[in-house]
């Protein structure tokens, strides 16, 4: 029977002619996810030895790591902001960077602001719901067009006990019914698909194969939601209200004379700690 070191050592090395990134990491977090423990419990049991099933259930793993399935979807899970959340497939996978929009929320609001919200785009629903956590007394509306992320946020909603205090939605943000149903809105945030066509096809394997394209790029010149949610917004929020993106590298400027054009003001950027210009918020006069 494997030891816990042998069988991390003996994924690593397979990670790593698969060439899959940081291998020795992935092999743990695999292994800790069937063990269901943490690394460092991994480091105080090399000794032991898995059984039989354990064995079994991490070589599949493996295997599909090897294949570069991201690592979480093959644990279903993924941490947020201090919270665990929910992943599935054809759901985009949560990033840290999108903290800087929650950060933002806060810096500029407080947490004890009592606001209502539209989140454009809930994916996993991180940004809704850790913003219901914290928002109490706020009103979240969360819409996507992916049933799937739909449901996905929804488990999230449930998980973190937050269910009743957001509302989601089906909706196209293209579509008239954005223009006709939205209410008016305090604040209006959204983690919109900004990966031009021509630099999706240079990512990893892991997001090419297996991440809802239309979660991560717009096929086009990666302002399209912008252009679209920027001028949306100055009709949905109400006087005095805020619109907050998340956005790629080299993207700012753009994002930037979009807000202006469009007559907000107290226009912001705010970069990430790899001093990415990540994020940007405006105001509605």
């Amino acid at each position: 029977m494997l030891t816990i070191l042998e069988a991390i050592r003996l994924s690593t090395d397979y990670l790593a002619k698969k060439g899959i990134e940081s291998a020795r990491t992935n092999a743990e977090l695999l292994l800790a996810d069937i063990l269901k423990c943490d690394r460092l419990k991994l480091y105080l049991s090399f000794e032991k030895p898995l059984t039989e099933a354990e064995t079994v259930k991490y070589r599949e793993s493996i295997q599909r790591r090897g294949k570069f399935e991201p690592l979480q979807y093959i644990t279903g899970k993924v941490d947020f902001y201090g919270m665990e959340f929910i992943t599935r497939p054809n759901v985009l996978i949560p990033r840290p960077e999108t903290e800087f929009l929650i950060e933002t929320v806060i810096n500029r609001f407080g947490k004890s602001a009592q606001l209502k919200m539209l989140d454009i785009g809930c994916g996993t629903g991180i940004i809704p719901v850790s913003l219901a956590a914290l928002y109490t007394n706020s009103d979240i509306l969360s819409i996507d067009i992916n049933e799937d992320a739909l449901n996905c946020a929804i488990e999230n909603a449930q998980k973190h006990g937050v269910e009743n205090k957001i509302k989601f939605e089906k909706m196209d943000i293209f579509s008239d019914e954005a223009d006709i149903k939205l209410p008016l809105f305090d604040l209006i945030i959204s983690n919109p698909p900004y990966v031009s066509a021509g630099e999706f096809e240079t990512l990893q394997k892991e997001i090419t194969d297996f991440e809802p394209g239309n979660a991560v790029t717009d096929y086009g010149d990666g302002l399209t939601f912008y252009k679209r949610i920027i001028p949306l917004a100055k009709e949905k929020l109400n006087s005095g209200g805020w619109l907050v993106f998340e956005m790629g590298k080299g993207q700012s400027i753009d994002i930037k004379n979009l807000f202006e054009e469009h007559g907000y003001t107290e226009v912001e950027i705010i970069p990430d700690l790899q001093k990415i210009d990540r994020v940007i918020i405006g105001r509605k006069k």
